[in-house]
């Protein structure tokens, strides 16, 4: 080993002489520069602002003074820090302490961690949940257990990446479908009535546009053709529709339409970490024995679980939360088109104000934080190429003063820099 790193450049971290880099080492070293170099070119670095307060409408950001306007949070019902939830964090921490050190079925399974569970799958009228260390361990969990080569499955081609990530892992055959189009759905049922399994996969809400997926219609194509629906409800949980119940409330749907329900905990929902999936009590049962990512993985931690079964209590015991979501991205929407901007998505608090540039949404992004107004420009490869925006998010949290403040400055830094009029 030692002669291995005699050769090559010398490494140098944090300013200290370090071992010799091999040959192959240097050579990565140089490939991953490169392609570094790429994309501050291309113009879409993207830098991780630092946060140094707790997430709220009003937090502090490293290297600005005073507190900024937090207009760019999927922490749609402000609960991230709401006195109730981060107190029951609190006493969960003393009671539970950190973590459980284990998986579920092992020694990882506490009393609180069922609770959270049965206030689930109440809340979306289920007959069962299971809780996952993230949305993104749900939706890959889910797949490979449900689906086997005998099966179909078909995907919305916009759905999100662990949803294709998820896809990827299952034996079934695969079929992507365009973006919201029932009759290339239909097709693609056609080309597999004869599979065993058909799984018609969606999410409720696409987070990058604040576009709704066409539910009734999907319901009424896997009525046709004797599929099951799947949607991922991470952007729908909690505030969309008028009891925060989903995209299937949104349209009307009757509780349980629609057969399996993904979501997130990280969200609308405290804003910690966590997801689940929801819908019969034989798919959960079969989950809790072979998902891998629930096997293998610790359960979530004592004080996020009780953040989040007060969450839960919050939404079932109290009306109210929706209505104030709605009414503010009602009025953000309604002002911003009147001034001309291009404000992409269906009535949901995902406001994409649309640029186009990656540059000039990096740069749009800074003259707002400027005035004291935290946003983020979207680009390529989060969004794609010619498709750079400004993505809004709207909360319950925020004041219409607070909104029509933002507006003002999105009208000011849109005409300086040549976007409106």
């Amino acid at each position: 080993m030692a002669a291995i790193f005699s050769r090559g450049a010398n490494c140098i971290r944090n300013g200290v002489p370090g071992i010799r880099l091999s040959h192959a080492q240097a050579a990565c070293r140089e490939i991953l520069g490169s392609e570094l170099e790429g994309i501050r070119a291309a113009g879409t670095w993207k830098t991780e602002r630092v946060i140094t307060s707790k997430q709220a409408v009003n937090i502090s950001v490293q290297g600005q003074s005073g507190q900024v306007l937090n207009f760019c949070a999927n922490n749609y019902l402000g609960l991230s820090s709401h006195p109730e939830v981060v107190q029951a964090g609190k006493e969960a921490l003393d009671k539970y302490g950190a973590g459980l050190s284990s998986v579920r079925f092992i020694c990882g399974t506490q009393d609180i961690h069922m609770e959270l569970e049965e206030k689930i799958a109440k809340f979306h009228g289920r007959d069962d949940a299971i809780l996952y260390a993230s949305c993104f361990d749900a939706n890959a969990g889910l797949f490979e257990i449900l689906l086997t080569p005998q099966d179909a499955v078909l995907s919305d081609e916009l759905n999100h990446a662990s949803i294709i990530d998820g896809i990827r892992l299952c034996k079934a055959q695969k079929h992507r479908y365009r973006h919201k189009d029932m009759e290339d759905l239909e097709a693609k049922l056609q080309d597999c009535k004869n599979a065993r399994m058909k799984l018609i996969v969606t999410d409720g809400v696409f987070s990058m546009d604040g576009n709704v997926a066409p539910l009734p219609a999907i319901c009424e194509l896997a009525d046709r053709y004797n599929a099951m629906v799947f949607i991922d409800e991470c952007h729908a949980t909690g505030f969309f529709g008028a009891t925060g119940r989903g995209t299937e409330e949104h349209f009307g749907l009757p509780p349980g339409r629609v057969d399996i329900i993904n979501s997130t905990l990280g969200k609308a929902l405290g804003g910690a970490a966590g997801g689940y999936t929801t819908g019969p009590k034989e798919l959960v049962t079969l989950l809790r024995q072979r998902a891998r990512p629930y096997l293998f993985s610790n359960s979530i931690p004592p004080p996020v679980v009780a953040c989040a079964n007060k969450v839960f209590d919050l939404l079932l015991g109290s009306a109210g939360f929706a209505e104030k979501v709605q009414a503010n991205t009602d009025r953000f929407r309604s002002q911003m088109t009147e001034a001309g901007f291009t404000i992409a998505g269906e009535n949901h608090p995902i406001c994409p104000v649309m640029l186009g540039d990656a540059r000039l949404a990096s740069q749009f992004a800074d003259a707002m934080l400027a005035k004291g107004i935290y946003v983020i420009g979207f680009s390529y490869p989060v969004v794609p190429k010619g498709k750079a925006r400004i993505r809004v998010q709207i909360s319950a949290s925020h004041s219409f003063e607070e909104v029509d403040y933002t507006v003002e400055a999105f009208k000011q830094i849109g005409k300086e820099l040549g976007v409106i009029s």
